[in-house]
């Protein structure tokens, strides 16, 4: 007999706890680029992606620089949504099945901008977007409005789909790019000329955090 699904009691739960989107994608591919434990990756083949939407309102304050209000909003949805990931993975745990919360920004390696997993392109298997130009993932409805979260687990969930939306001809993030990082296509983004633009809005003391914001503001997805 097969396992029962967990899909839509799951996602009921998140959305209860203010998740704005929710995603399953089936990891068994890639789980060996995690940055985990072999012993984890064993067992776990799949991940829920959780998306919290940002203000949208203290985005529309960000210009040509992140500012400080966005960068303690930023920490603060970082931090619910890893509290909220630690509920969902109770939720799990009292079901019997293993849940790892991977942080939402949890960087392993800045220079690579890399962390235990890619949040964004297990949002692109569990069919909540796409990657855009500017290197994100981008929501049709909500564009780059969100951060992101990543739970592990090896309870019976059946995978969404990824989607087949694009950035098309909006060039949008390119246009506001202060370093000129954003190119034609996703592959060819700039991460080291971006990252050297973050360290210097870092030294200007405008964020304690290598972050930005221009980008995500201007993004509209499929708007």
């Amino acid at each position: 007999m097969a396992k029962k699904s967990y899909n839509s009691e799951l996602k009921k739960y998140c959305l209860s706890q203010g998740i704005d989107l929710f995603g399953v994608a089936n990891v068994e591919e890639i789980k060996k680029d995690f940055l985990i434990s072999p012993n984890l990756q064993e067992k776990l083949n799949c991940a829920v992606s959780l998306g919290v939407r940002l203000s949208s309102g203290v985005l529309q304050e960000i210009k040509e620089a992140p500012t400080k209000l966005y960068f303690h909003h930023y920490r603060t949805v970082n931090v619910y949504l890893d509290q909220t990931a630690l509920k969902v993975c109770h939720f799990i745990e009292r079901k019997n099945y293993l849940a790892v919360p991977i942080p939402a920004s949890q960087i392993v390696d800045w220079e690579k901008q890399t962390g235990h997993l890619s949040h964004k392109h297990i949002g692109v298997l569990a069919g909540l977007g796409w990657i855009g130009r500017n290197n994100l993932l981008v929501n049709k409805k909500l564009g780059c409005h969100f951060r992101l979260a990543t739970i592990l687990t090896d309870m019976p969930l059946k995978a969404d789909k990824p989607g087949k939306d694009s950035c098309a001809g909006c060039k949008l993030c390119m246009e506001v790019c202060p370093a000129g990082a954003i190119k034609e296509k996703p592959e060819d983004f700039a991460h080291l000329v971006c990252f050297e633009k973050l360290k210097e809005f870092q030294k200007q003391r405008l964020t304690d955090q290598y972050i930005c914001g221009v980008c995500v503001n201007v993004c509209r997805g499929g708007k």
